[in-house]
C-alpha cells in the first residue's frame, strides 16, 4: 500500500473528538473503531510489540538493525479530529498537478486562492481536498499515515541502518488530553518527536504556556419595574469583566510571540453569568502576570459591587516546551541535518497553541513537532500536498538513520 491511499483509507474513519465526554477515549467505540483497524494494520506490516491498551493508545516497535546502542526514538501522532467541523463521511479527492486557480470543492463551495493564499505555494502538486462538507483529517491521519510508511519503507529496505523505533498513536490530542493518559515509560524512547505540525519544512519545539479561566457573575434578580436600587444584572457585570482585559491582548489582534485571553464562551442570564476563557503566553513570567491580571479584575469588580459577586477559577494546562528542549538541542539539530539532507528547508517556528509534545516533554519525554502537511486545519478547507506528505516520510526515515550514527 502506498502512503497517500493509506492516509485516504484512514480519513474514511469518523474519529471526531468529543469535547463533552468523559470517557476514554473521548469518542468511544467511534475512537475504538479506528485504533482497531490501525492496529491490525500495524500486525499486518510485520511491527513488533503492537498492542492497544484500555485508553485506546496504540503502540508499536521496529526493531534495530544494528549492532551495538543507539537511542531509542519514537514517532507519534493522534488519530482524533477537532471537534470543530464534522469528521463524518470525509470525501477525499486529489486535484493532480495544481494548477494555482481556485478549486470548486461541491456546488456552490470554493476554496479560493484570495482566502486561502497558501494553495499557491502548491501549484504543480497533487493536493488532496475534502467536498467542502467536511474537515480531510490531515490533522493528524497524514501524520500517521507517514509514520507507519516509514517504518513499512525501513523494513524493506534493511541496507539502512537505524536503531530500535517506537511509534505511537492516541486519540483526543484535539480537546487537550492526549497526552494525559500517554504512558511514556511504556514508551521507552530516549526522545521523540510528533508528526502533527503544518506545511513543508515547519519544526516547532517552543509552544505557548496555557491556562484556562472560568468566570462567574452572581446577580440578583428584580422584577425590572422595581428594579431600581436592587437589580444586579449579572450579564451586565460579565460584560464589564471582559471589558477590563487589554482590548489589543486578543488572538485576532496577536501574532509571533505575542499572548493574549480568548473568551471562548459565554452564557447568563440576569442572575448568574460565565465567561470562560484561555490564556496564552510563550514567556513564562508574563504569562503567570496574565493570570494574576485576571484575578485582579475580579478583585476590583468585587469591590465595587460586593464581595462574591465575581468568582474566578484559573487553572494551568500546560507549558512550554522549549525550557525542556533547550538543554538537549540535538533533538533539533538531528531534525535539522534530516531535513537539509532530503531537500527541505527548515522553519523553525513558536506554536501558536500546544501539542501533545508539550506535555510529554514535561512527563520527561522531550518531543519536538514536525511537519505532516496539513494546511488549513479543522475545517472544509483543509488540504494537503502529497508531495509534502512524502517529504515528510523521507525526514522521519533520516532521522532514524542519523540517530544510529548519534553518540550521546
Amino acid at each position: 500500500m502506498d502512503l497517500i491511499t493509506r492516509f485516504i483509507n484512514y480519513t474514511k474513519f469518523d474519529t471526531q473528538s468529543d469535547e463533552n465526554s468523559a470517557s476514554v477515549p473521548s469518542a468511544g467505540e467511534k475512537h475504538l473503531a479506528f485504533a482497531s483497524y490501525l492496529m491490525e494494520e500495524l500486525e499486518d506490516e510485520g511491527l513488533d510489540d503492537v498492542e492497544m491498551d484500555e485508553n485506546g493508545y496504540i503502540y508499536a516497535t521496529l526493531p534495530s538493525n544494528i549492532k551495538g546502542d543507539a537511542p531509542v526514538i519514537g514517532f507519534i501522532a493522534h488519530y482524533d479530529t477537532s471537534p470543530d467541523c464534522s469528521g463524518a463521511n470525509v470525501k477525499a479527492r486529489i486535484v493532480k498537478n495544481y494548477d494555482g486557480k481556485d478549486i470548486v470543492l461541491s456546488e456552490g463551495i470554493v476554496s479560493s486562492t484570495e482566502k486561502f493564499p497558501e494553495l499557491l505555494q502548491h501549484v504543480g502538486e497533487d493536493i488532496i481536498v475534502t467536498d467542502g462538507h467536511t474537515l480531510l483529517g490531515a490533522d493528524d491521519k497524514a501524520g500517521i499515515a507517514e509514520i507507519v510508511q516509514a517504518m513499512v519503507w525501513l523494513k524493506e529496505h534493511p541496507e539502512v541502518k537505524h536503531g530500535k523505533i517506537r511509534i505511537a498513536f492516541n486519540p483526543d490530542e484535539e480537546i487537550g488530553m492526549g497526552a494525559h493518559h500517554f504512558d511514556v515509560e511504556k514508551f521507552g524512547c530516549q526522545w521523540a518527536y510528533t508528526i502533527d505540525g503544518s506545511d513543508l519544512g515547519n519544526l516547532e519545539y517552543e509552544n505557548f504556556n496555557a491556562a484556562y479561566a472560568k468566570v462567574t457573575v452572581k446577580g440578583v434578580s428584580v422584577h425590572p419595574g422595581f428594579a431600581k436600587g436592587k437589580m444586579l444584572n449579572a450579564n451586565l457585570v460579565a460584560m464589564e469583566f471582559a471589558a477590563m482585559l487589554p482590548a489589543d491582548e486578543r488572538p485576532e489582534t496577536t501574532e509571533g510571540y505575542e499572548g493574549f485571553y480568548h473568551l471562548l464562551h459565554m452564557d447568563g442570564g440576569v442572575e448568574e453569568a460565565h465567561l470562560q476563557y484561555i490564556i496564552r503566553d510563550h514567556d513564562r513570567d508574563t504569562f503567570e502576570d496574565r493570570k494574576v491580571l485576571v484575578k485582579k479584575v475580579a478583585k476590583k469588580l468585587n469591590e465595587k459591587y460586593g464581595e462574591g459577586v465575581v468568582t474566578v477559577e484559573v487553572g494551568d494546562q500546560y507549558y512550554n516546551m522549549k525550557e525542556k528542549i533547550d538543554p538537549q538541542m540535538h533533538v533539533i539539530d538531528i531534525v535539522l541535518r534530516a531535513m537539509m539532507e532530503v531537500g527541505v528547508s527548515p522553519s523553525v517556528e513558536p506554536i501558536r497553541g500546544g501539542t501533545d509534545g508539550a506535555q510529554l516533554s514535561f512527563k520527561g519525554l522531550p518531543c519536538p513537532n514536525i511537519f505532516a502537511g496539513g494546511v488549513n486545519f479543522h475545517g472544509p478547507y483543509e488540504f494537503v500536498s502529497c508531495q509534502v506528505m512524502e517529504k515528510a516520510m523521507e525526514t522521519i526515515i533520516k532521522i532514524c538513520e542519523i540517530t544510529a550514527e548519534y553518540n550521546e
